[in-house]
């Protein structure tokens, strides 16, 4: 396995840390990496990105190795791709194919697999120059449309386009079951905590360690591709939906964050996001700086998943604290754990309670005594500071969110009542 560190995008980060990350992606796929390279570039070629005395060395060492796959750190043009083919004599698969690889491995709900297929054929389409043999060949036309026919490269775009329209149209109907399953969330309304996080930051396992759940989690990049979501209960008593999503990476392939965007809205719709950082990575700020510009992609544009305010609703938990000396020093909007040891997790337990209370209203309720579904919902879903049991009814004082007080106002029994925010009986 031939392995070339040749982006100058990440100048922050230092080249062995990329040339580790790039053989953890490589391996998690299961392929055997018998050689690596890093290439510094003082300019990009046009036709194979790396120098020629540079392409020449990786060929003597595949030759040597009998490399079958070279795998480039890089976005390859078609003709990059194509031409290093040609000189190395093997499959070689640039950064955005590798991610694809992985995507389409690890995928495994229906939602994921149209996702990973969607993403893979746009890729796919640019390079079917490279991807066929028998491209010159033509077949004749149908019917009276008469004409030379198409060449075999057109029926393939064509038919690949029309498959690209039908994926689209399922995704589309996969976000509309997603929006559904949101309001129907609502109905029944706890709060949305997202983890985002870049790759292998223990995102899954933070997880696990908070909800008690069996989520596949392992020292693997991509461990996780498809959503998972848990209620956990916090030291309130409050309830919240857990979700954890896919991990975010450096160069994120295009494809992948159109494709994707129907599991990112899970993170537009969370009450609080939890960043989850590795920060015993050495190019752990490289990795936040990475996962901010996802987020702020997501917030731009006229199809915004995000909105602007986003960033007032981020924790940064500081995760693998157990790597280190020293801890981290303590910063506002921050917290440190060890997923793997528990360390921490109260504390961050705490700030989410500190953090949905700080958006909450006290409102004063009177019920009537023989409404214990409506009091067994304030209880649930607010925090009851004040109760009196009078003739009249039951009289509350409860802290809770401005969204479950529009919805305890719209349940079934519960008329909108007087300005003072009274419920009539």
């Amino acid at each position: 396995m031939e392995r070339g560190i040749t982006d100058g995008r990440g100048a922050t980060r230092a080249a062995d840390a990329r040339l580790g990350e790039a053989v953890g992606l490589t391996a998690s796929i299961g392929v055997a990496i018998v050689h690596t390279a890093i290439f510094p570039l003082r300019a990009r070629r046009p036709s194979t990105l790396l120098g020629e005395g540079q392409v020449e060395a990786a060929r003597a060492a595949m030759a040597e190795r009998g490399v079958q796959v070279a795998v480039v750190d890089a976005a390859l043009s078609p003709v990059q791709q194509r031409n290093l083919e040609r000189a190395w004599g093997c499959k070689v698969i640039d950064r955005t194919g590798l991610i694809l690889e992985i995507f389409g491995e690890r995928a495994r709900t229906k939602e994921g697999s149209l996702q990973v297929e969607l993403a893979h054929l746009s890729y796919q389409r640019t390079r079917l120059v490279r991807s066929w043999t028998h491209l010159e060949r033509q077949r004749g036309g149908f019917g009276f449309l008469g004409g030379p026919g198409e060449s075999q490269i057109e029926i393939d775009r064509r038919l690949i386009d029309e498959r690209i329209v039908k994926l689209k149209k399922e995704l589309e109907q996969v976000r509309r079951t997603r929006g559904l399953h949101r309001k129907a969330r609502t109905k029944v309304p706890y709060p949305v905590v997202a983890l985002v996080g870049y790759t292998n930051a223990g995102k899954s396992t933070l997880f696990n360690a908070l909800t008690g759940a069996g989520v596949y989690a392992q020292d693997q990049l991509f461990a996780t591709l498809d959503p998972t979501m848990r209620a956990i209960r916090l030291p309130s008593g409050r309830t919240v939906i857990l979700s954890d999503t896919v991990g975010f990476i450096s160069e994120l392939p295009t494809q992948l964050v159109e494709a994707f965007r129907a599991t990112l809205e899970e993170v537009a719709a969370a009450d609080i996001i939890l960043h989850v950082r590795d920060v015993a990575h050495p190019d752990s700020a490289a990795q936040r700086a990475d996962v901010l510009e996802v987020l702020n992609d997501l917030a731009s544009g006229p199809d915004a998943a995000l909105d602007e305010a986003w960033e007032g609703r981020v924790i940064e938990v500081l995760n693998k604290t157990d790597l280190l000396e020293e801890p981290p020093p303590p910063l506002p909007g921050t917290v440190a754990v060890s997923a793997l040891t528990g360390e921490g997790l109260e504390t961050l337990r705490l700030l989410l309670d500190e953090r949905l209370a700080a958006g909450m209203v006290t409102e004063h309720f009177t019920l009537a005594p023989e409404d214990g579904a409506g009091l067994a919902w304030l209880y649930e879903h607010g925090e009851v500071v004040e109760r009196e049991d009078a003739e009249d009814g039951i009289r509350l004082s409860v802290r809770l969110s401005p969204a479950n007080r529009d919805r305890f106002a719209g349940m079934s029994g519960h008329g909108s009542g007087q300005e003072t925010g009274q419920r009539a009986k």
